[in-house]
């Protein structure tokens, strides 16, 4: 089969817009679609394109595509379908679909990685022993992903395939497989990668990953002790039977553990005046861009600049490393034995060189406790909120967002109650970035990162 990248294109303009990963929703732009390379061709022709996509300010950003080319409709694949075009030599109909949505051809993937293949440019690599690639099971496509698509094979193993791509490797592989060397307790092993060589420049396109298969979600755990609280009219946090805050202690000893692991791994730095300076000015662009997005944002504007200009000149080396660079409760697991931090790729709208740039940890933790907020908070968006549910919810976030600093701050890690102009102004930089999200993915949502704003704001 042989399709043409026009009639690709014409497809993917009106397919992408409607995918959660796809971060243009809210800009005006081009879109251009190439082949990256063609995997196999049975049972069916599975290629990997990539979406070109110019923005009117003149950005540029790049999606990963699998696609599966079959010659009839699929009923079972409906939900995934992109479009349907014709072959550019015969002229026969072909239907696309999301190839990571198709249980007939995802095994091409762990086929390609357990044998180290290359094809067609695409390197598969694997950091496990062959037999350790699940390469006869059948997998699940995760419904809970928002920045890329994960798949689970059996109870095994669990890849990741990159949606928004760029030259470079992925944080999240190079973390996990340095981590995985050190046989950090904290992360789950890396048991292969796949990587594209575009221009002389590897681009990270998937990693497999063991699954952890007995865990549950750290945002599950938590929002469901929110639950627990707001059922029980006359019960403090502490009291209620569902009260998390044990967990998240152990949470925050086990982000420090992480910390030191890393350090350990890619050694530390410090950042001087001048970082603190260039890093405070960030925070105000992103203020500034951000108020051209939500205007209601100026009524907060003057405290957060002040919280960035109290960055700027807080007057004392910061300890900087590699970092998480976007945690929270939805970026961790709780097994029987122990926490499990996950995705290490950092905020998907920066770029790779940001990602990979040493920072103060005190960023980890400012994104961790904006997730208490976003737990506490989320069951009032649907609902008429009441003082005594507000009042609730700020409880039940300030024991976890408590538990947590003194967990991270026993375990090794910067007592976060030291370093205050740090969490502030991280946490504001966090909240402002959850505002934009929030206004182009989900408007309902807007009120937590306003009302944590007005408080960060206020602090400052």
């Amino acid at each position: 089969m042989k399709v043409d990248p026009a009639e690709v294109t014409r497809v993917l303009r009106d397919w992408l817009g409607q995918q959660r990963w796809y971060a243009g929703k809210s800009r005006e732009g081009r879109i251009e679609a190439r082949l990256l390379a063609t995997l196999t061709e049975v049972p069916h022709t599975v290629q990997i394109w990539i979406a070109d996509v110019e923005y009117d300010d003149g950005s540029l950003e790049h999606y990963q595509v699998p696609l599966v080319l079959r010659d009839k409709p699929a009923e079972n694949l409906d939900h995934v379908l992109v479009g349907s075009v014709v072959d550019a030599d015969s002229g026969d109909p072909i239907e696309l679909y999301d190839a990571l949505h198709d249980k007939e051809v995802t095994g091409t993937w762990l086929r390609a990685v357990q044998t180290e293949a290359r094809l067609d440019g695409v390197d598969f690599a694997r950091s496990a022993d062959p037999d350790e690639i699940p390469v006869h099971e059948t997998s699940l496509a995760l419904t809970s992903e928002q920045s890329n698509t994960s798949l689970v094979f059996g109870d095994v193993a669990i890849m990741k395939a990159f949606r928004r791509i760029e030259a470079g490797l992925n944080p999240d592989i190079e973390i996990h497989a340095e981590l995985s060397r050190l046989g950090a307790r904290h992360v789950a092993r890396l048991l292969g990668h796949v990587t594209a060589r575009i221009d002389d420049e590897p681009w990270s396109l998937a990693m497999v990953q063991e699954f952890m298969t007995t865990a549950t979600d750290g945002w599950q755990l938590a929002t469901a002790s929110v639950r627990d609280l707001m059922a029980e009219a006359d019960l403090h946090a502490e009291e209620a039977g569902g009260d998390f805050a044990a967990e998240a202690h152990r949470l925050g000893v086990s982000a420090a553990e992480v910390h030191a692991d890393l350090a350990e791994s890619f050694g530390t730095s410090a950042l001087d005046a001048t970082d603190l300076g260039d890093r405070a000015a960030a925070m105000t662009a992103r203020l500034d861009s951000a108020l051209a997005e939500v205007p209601s944002l100026a009524e907060v504007a003057d405290g957060l600049r002040q919280a960035y200009a109290d960055l700027a000149t807080y007057g004392e080396p910061v300890l900087a490393q590699r970092v998480h660079g976007d945690l929270h409760l939805g970026q961790v697991l709780r097994t029987v034995h122990r926490w499990v931090f996950l995705d290490f790729e950092g905020e998907p709208a920066k770029s790779i060189a940001e990602r990979r740039a040493q920072d103060s940890p005190i960023r980890d933790v400012a994104g961790m406790l904006r997730s208490f907020d976003y737990a506490a908070r989320h069951q009032l968006i649907d609902v008429r909120a009441t003082p005594q549910s507000e009042f609730r919810a700020t409880e039940w976030a300030d024991r976890n967002r408590s538990a947590f600093c003194a967990g991270y701050a026993e375990g090794g890690g910067l007592d976060p109650e030291e370093a205050a102009v740090l969490l502030r102004a991280f946490e504001a930089d966090k909240a402002v970035y959850e505002l934009v999200y929030e206004a182009r993915n989900r408007p309902n949502w807007l009120p937590i990162p306003q009302a944590s704003l007005q408080r960060l704001a206020q602090s400052a």
